[in-house]
This record gives C-alpha cells, structure tokens and sequence, in this order.
C-alpha cells in the first residue's frame, strides 16, 4: 500500500490520515494530525517547518521512506510525541533539542516572549531574568534571544531535564547570557534578584495525571504532578518570589487547569489572567509589591499545606 507513496506531500498525508485513525491524543506543541504529521515528515527529513509549498513535491529516496514510514508506525505503536521521535521541537520560533530528560516545550508563554511580554512590560527595565522549573530550558532560552540585553538564569531540580538545557543553551549559542543552575525552587539562588520571574511548573493533580493519554507516560512525571490540586509547587513559589525580585519585580506563571483552584485557594490575591490568541490559557500575573501585600495569607495557606 505504501509502495505508492512518493513525495513530502503523499507522507504528510499518509501519516495525518494513519494518526486520525489511530486515535492518538495531539497535545505536544500540536493539536491536529495534520501538523503532527508535517512535524514528524520535515524534521526526519532534515528540513525546516517554513519550506517554499514546492518543496512539498519532492520525493524521498528508498532509504528516506523507510525512515519516514518507521518513525509513523512509533508514533501509533507506542504512542511516543513526535518531539522525541525525530529529537527535536519549535518553540517561539526557535528550534530547541527534545527528550525524555524534560517535557516537550508547549507553553503559551511562547506568545509572550515574542511579543515583548507587552503590555506587563512596557516601560519597565530588565536586566536580569529567571525562567523557574526550566526543563529543557525553552522558556529562558528564547527570553535571551529575543532580549540580547538580558542576563538570564534557567532553573530546575532536576539534573536530567538541567542537561538537556545545557545542550539547547549550547545549541542556540546563549552561553555568555544564560547560566543553567540546578536548583529546588529558590533554594540556591540566595542573593540573586531578578526585574522578571517566569514559570512553566507541574501543575497537573494527580487524578489528572492518572486519566491522561498515552502519549504523556513518556515524559518525566516530575515535570507533570503537583499534589492533590497541582497547586504544590506555584504556592511555594507564590511564597518565596517577592525576596527574589527587584523592587519593580514581576511575576508571570502558568498553572493551566489549575487556575480556578488557584483562585479559590487565594481569593484575595489580585491574579491577573492573561488573555492569549486563544483566549486565557491558565497563565497569571502579578506584581512585586502585590506579593508583599498578601505575604500574610499566602503564607498562610502554604504553611498549613507543608507544616511550616
């Protein structure tokens, strides 16, 4: 059936049409068959996802099509995302190195980062900034690239995710202008302040994690989980973050599904969700001095969650 199979275009298709019948779950930087497809063809071929539409009818050698057609049936069998089949991704119009060590990139702070973080930023100066909960350290990463003024640190724990950074921070030539440190939270940045804090953290609960596709088993449980209502980690952050930034400081994290728990838990807390293409996708904002102002209960709340 294959045999007949020639160019790009037919293995686009081909792979768009096997992915809708297999009923695969499409939420790693894609949320169609047709652009899973297209990522898997082009990055196993060595092309870019930008090509001339020409392009489209050239046809690939014997040698070609048996990779092409190999990595199609992974994707089905073993439900792996395409970003670690083909060892790469885009995000923020940048290509970054992808695998098991950390989550595929998919953020829509990505948005952000390219339009400047307008209107949070106007008329604010940043010098230093911290990408928390790293990963592959995407986020950090196209915040140097798209700001060449600014000093950034790209954080997380683990030492898996922290050595795929440091490859993509190679990769992208950033050395002089992004340091990867291994860190819980805050806990080794004593003394670093930062004009702006972003975070991608594990916000998934743990009833979410268990009902979640396939496709997401393949990817550190670290980077997913966080407690009973995902709300673990960005309290803690919501705890400490206010010692970590400059006196016009701001913080923007995501917190996804998480979002209404977040605003039940802390209901005075001033969030502002941010609006995105989309419509609001779970990402908040808020100011330095609005932190200090609730530090009381925040704190509150955190301690009766941990005991401290």
């Amino acid at each position: 059936m294959t045999a007949e199979l020639a160019t790009i275009i037919d293995f686009i298709r081909y792979g768009a049409s096997r992915f809708s019948a297999a009923g695969l779950t499409f939420g790693h930087s894609h949320d169609n068959p047709i652009d899973e497809a297209t990522h898997l063809v082009l990055a196993s071929l060595h092309l870019p996802p930008d090509i001339p539409p020409a392009y489209g009818a050239g046809k690939l050698t014997a040698e070609e099509r048996a990779r092409v057609l190999g990595l199609i049936e992974r994707r089905i069998n073993e439900r792996l995302p395409v970003a670690y089949l083909v060892g790469e991704t885009w995000f923020a119009g940048l290509k970054f190195k992808s695998d098991r060590r950390a989550l595929v990139p998919r953020s829509p702070i990505a948005e952000l980062i390219e339009s400047g973080f307008a209107p949070w930023l106007d008329g604010r100066q940043v010098e230093s900034a911290l990408d928390l909960c790293t990963g592959s350290g995407c986020i950090g990463i196209a915040m140097a690239e798209y700001n060449p003024s600014w000093q950034v640190d790209v954080v997380d724990v683990s030492e898996d995710a922290l050595s795929l950074a440091r490859e993509n921070v190679a990769f992208q030539h950033v050395d002089e202008r992004v340091e990867v440190i291994r860190s819980d939270l805050f806990a080794g940045l004593k003394g670093r302040k930062y004009d702006l804090i972003v975070s991608n953290p594990p916000y998934v609960t743990e009833e979410e994690y268990a009902a979640l596709p396939g496709e997401y088993s393949h990817e550190p449980k670290l980077g997913l989980t966080s407690g009973e209502d995902g709300l673990d980690i960005c309290l803690r952050i919501l705890d400490e973050a206010a010692d970590y930034l400059t006196e016009d400081g701001l913080l923007i994290v995501e917190v996804g599904e998480s979002e209404h728990a977040l605003a039940a838990l802390l209901p005075d807390v001033p969030f502002v969700w941010i609006e995105f293409k989309v419509g609001p996708m779970g990402v908040f904002a808020l100011e330095r001095r609005e932190l200090i102002e609730h530090a009381d209960v925040i704190h509150a709340v955190a301690a009766e969650r941990f005991g401290s």
